[in-house]
């Protein structure tokens, strides 16, 4: 008899967004004249920057002749693009990062769920509370956790709590560690990271041996000129974490897929027998073994972004979701909600009014304003009271919900 993989059955609950796409599709069935404005899920609205469609176009081209063609291509990524991503996304802020040391993905969600796939089982592993929830859920999957208790929390996991009463930066452990996952600017509170902030987790990660898994799917969101874009901007952060990024929230490429991995090639961890094996062959070894690649064609397109007019649209893009968070900030706060984020990072993270419950305020928004967002607790037990707005949509639609979240609570 075959038998499943019981830690999927720990998952009580079905995936944040799929449950939300419930409720907003029970709702739209049983009100189909709702014009419903969807301001959930962080993915993109507007096109793809035209240098990376000429490049993809071009790409395409290059398929049809038998001498430009390319098949199978290398599982780390084409060199031609590692070089761009080396030097004009790390060089330049002074991180030595070598192109060899950088892995060209199908999404930085994938990779921070698959890394677990060359660590152990007995790690002790720290997560902060709201996160991202592929982190949790795929340690889960994994088997490195227990069970769930009322709240959500898995045993075995050490959730470090941010909230507005600490300014939304989680303290640094007084217990060991071994892998601990940050992200910044932050999924889902838009809070920040100082490179003071970051020097603290790269002294505690070196003392204790751990790895920090840092997530900056959001770097290019930054515009105060202090923040650090790469946690290899810290002194010391080679020798204790992998950087994980992608070209979904700069370039559009949610749906087109590419992403980067950053692995130290002198990142280490250790054997059972303890022994320090090289994180870097590891992955190497996993990604050949799992993985063919990203297309050529999306390759080409990713390459365009570091070019002039690639960078200029980016740009753009870039600025045209920061409005539409400056927009959203504002007139929430008009509305009387307090708000957080919004600044450096593409959500705006709002404070329920009323001591509603995370999703009691969801149905109150999806059933009085016809506006879909994130419910806080979804992101963790701490999320509860809170709530994500994404600044992801069109200008039209981010004016007209607002206004209908205006309206109604102010009146």
């Amino acid at each position: 008899m075959a038998t499943v993989n019981d830690s999927y059955l720990k998952l009580k609950a079905g995936y944040l967004f799929p449950e939300i796409a419930r409720r907003v599709n029970a709702f739209a069935e049983a009100n189909p004249e709702a014009k419903i404005i969807r301001l959930g899920i962080g993915d993109v609205t507007e096109p793809l920057p035209e240098a990376c469609r000429q490049a993809m176009i071009k790409a395409v081209e290059d398929m049809g002749d038998r001498a430009t063609f390319k098949g199978y291509g290398p599982e780390q990524g084409y060199l031609w693009l590692r070089e761009k991503i080396a030097k004009h996304d790390f060089q330049a802020r002074g991180c030595q990062i070598d192109p060899d040391e950088i892995f060209i993905s199908d999404g930085s969600k994938c990779d921070t769920g698959n890394i677990l796939d060359i660590f152990g089982k007995n790690n002790k592993i720290a997560v902060t509370d709201p996160v991202y929830p592929v982190y949790v859920d795929t340690n889960v999957m994994a088997g490195n956790t227990g069970p769930a208790n009322d709240k959500g929390e898995f045993e075995g996991l050490v959730y470090l709590p941010i909230t507005a009463e600490n300014n939304f930066t989680a303290a640094i452990p007084t217990e060991k560690v071994d892998l601990i996952y940050l992200c910044f600017p932050n999924n889902p509170t838009g809070a920040t990271a100082t490179k003071a902030q970051l020097q603290a987790w790269v002294e505690y990660a070196k003392a204790n041996g751990s790895i920090i898994f840092f997530d900056a799917a959001y770097e290019a969101y930054i515009t105060n000129p202090e923040l650090p874009h790469s946690i290899y901007e810290i002194e010391g952060a080679r020798d204790c974490a992998i950087e994980f990024r992608s070209f979904s929230k700069n370039a559009g490429f949610t749906g087109t897929r590419c992403a980067l991995t950053v692995v130290p090639k002198n990142l280490t961890a250790k054997a059972t027998d303890g022994s320090d094996i090289q994180l870097w062959k590891l992955w190497n070894r996993r990604q050949s073994t799992k993985f063919n690649g990203v297309s050529y064609i999306v390759q080409r397109g990713a390459e365009a972004v570091y070019s002039e007019a690639g960078q200029a649209q980016i740009k753009a893009l870039i600025s045209f979701y920061l409005e539409n968070a400056k927009i959203i900030r504002q007139q929430l706060t008009a509305a009387g909600l307090a708000v957080y984020g919004g600044i450096d990072a593409p959500y705006v993270w709002v404070k329920t009014p009323n001591n509603l419950s995370s999703w009691d305020f969801f149905d109150k928004l999806l059933q009085n304003c016809n506006v879909v967002g994130t419910p806080g607790s979804g992101f963790g037990a701490a999320g509860e009271g809170y709530f994500r707005i994404s600044a992801f949509n069109s200008r039209e639609n981010v004016e007209e919900a607002t206004r209908r979240i205006v309206e109604k609570f102010k009146s």
